[in-house]
């Protein structure tokens, strides 16, 4: 009799009735969109800061190298000592003191000039300052040279490279960002989820063991149903805690956005006013390349192979965990066999982001999108740029053919581990447990 569909139930009901897993998949996205949020606001707060930065210019020269932003006031002061100016600025709380030494040549300034402040001083401000007076130099530079710099300037023109394909297709720069980003968010999604939910399904066979309660279910079932039960049940146990998570954490995001005017998904500095020209501009050429990114985006086979994948992937890996948590006795003695399992994912991720990122059709990234056991997160993070289907129905084939031969493999140790207590398995009582 087949019991896979109990078994599937039972799996299932077991980790959602779960009181542990209640309150994870509650607490879990509350508690991500506080640490979110809260970084956000110490990110506006760092923005925000208002620095006050002296400046005792003695050469005379830069009086017009530094204008004053909403962050930023620069007081001038050209009537006091070094060792004077230095103790009116940390009397006063300013954030630093710029010291220009007096030279007869501007073309020495540049090393006679020195921050004073009380702590180390941000590498964006001392960049600032460095490329405000480079550029002033620089136009004194020019001026001296009898140069108009007013006409270097009216020379430079604006280069956009129009980018099209030997079909006719077009293309752009935002276009590949926008590739890129969809094949690396579906590759470290599927990487979090097997090993979230690989972990689960291991920990799962371990407490069944040990409880005893699995000598039990084997006598009435299939070692491979169980596992497979177990697998699917536990899947889909994980699917409705990621959809949950989804739902509630969108919520959650419009409510903190609303309620304390923080934007949770702008944690780094944007160029928010480009974007929104861009955006009402709809003749700009920002806003046709981002329309062209969007319509150059393989959509619907990103959503079919992202399914398949994702699917295969998980449940290659699955199997796997599920065989080791059959193997031992105690999560502590898990750890010598899942750095085989780890090492292909993490090879995976960094093959997915230092060479698809590259040349996406490159032999090395081709190459690691057929081998089963990184061919899930590579051949997705190369899909959004373009990968004949022959190649991605070849990839999810030898994925397939593996996954069985995963569970014929896993379902030969987990028939025999699951009955084995008290003896740490080693690789070579493996090998045995699969010739039985």
């Amino acid at each position: 009799m087949n019991h896979l569909p109990l078994i599937i139930q039972r799996e299932y009901l077991n980790k959602v009735r779960n009181k542990s897993f209640i309150v994870m998949t509650i607490l879990s996205p509350i508690i991500m969109i506080i640490l979110v949020a809260f970084v956000a606001y110490l990110s506006q707060l760092n923005n925000n800061k208002e620095r006050t930065i002296v400046v005792l210019d003695e050469s005379g020269f830069l009086e017009d190298a530094f204008q004053s932003t909403d962050n930023t006031t620069y007081k001038f002061i050209d009537d006091l000592s070094l060792d004077e100016a230095k103790r009116d600025t940390e009397a006063n709380g300013d954030y630093g003191l710029l010291y220009i030494e007096d030279v007869d040549d501007f073309n020495e300034l540049g090393e006679h000039i020195k921050f004073f402040s009380t702590d180390s001083p941000s590498l964006m401000l001392m960049s600032d300052l460095e490329n405000n007076i480079q550029k002033e130099l620089s136009e004194m530079k020019l001026i001296e040279e009898g140069i108009d710099i007013d006409k270097i300037k009216e020379s430079k023109l604006r280069v956009n490279i129009a980018q099209e394909s030997f079909v006719g297709e077009k293309t752009s720069k935002i276009d590949s960002i926008a590739k890129l980003f969809f094949g690396c968010a579906a590759g470290y999604l599927l990487f979090m989820f097997i090993i979230i939910y690989g972990n689960m399904i291991m920990r799962s066979v371990i407490e069944e063991k040990t409880n005893r309660i699995i000598e039990v279910i084997i006598s009435s079932v299939k070692p491979t149903q169980l596992m497979l039960g177990k697998i699917i049940g536990t899947s889909l146990a994980g699917i409705t805690q990621f959809l949950i998570w989804l739902i509630l954490g969108g919520v959650l995001v419009s409510i903190v956005s609303a309620i304390f005017g923080v934007d949770v998904l702008q944690t780094q500095p944007v160029d928010q006013e480009a974007m929104r020209q861009a955006m009402e501009n709809t003749n700009s050429p920002e806003f046709q390349s981002i329309v062209i990114a969007i319509n150059n985006l393989p959509i619907g086979n990103l959503v079919v192979a992202f399914l398949l994948f994702f699917l295969g992937g998980y449940l290659l890996y699955s199997s796997l965990y599920a065989a080791i948590g059959a193997a031992v006795d105690s999560e502590t003695d898990t750890q010598q066999f899942l750095l085989p399992i780890l090492m292909p994912l993490i090879l995976a991720v960094y093959i997915g982001v230092f060479t698809v990122i590259e040349d996406p059709h490159g032999t090395v990234s081709t190459i690691f999108s057929f081998i089963p056991l990184t061919s899930p997160v590579v051949m997705l993070m190369r899909i959004p740029f373009g990968v004949p289907i022959w190649q991605q129905l070849l990839s999810f084939g030898l994925l397939v053919a593996t996954f069985l031969f995963a569970v014929w493999f896993a379902s030969k140790i987990y028939r025999v581990g699951i009955l084995m207590y008290g003896k740490k398995p080693s690789y070579k009582e493996l090998i045995k447990w699969i010739r039985y």
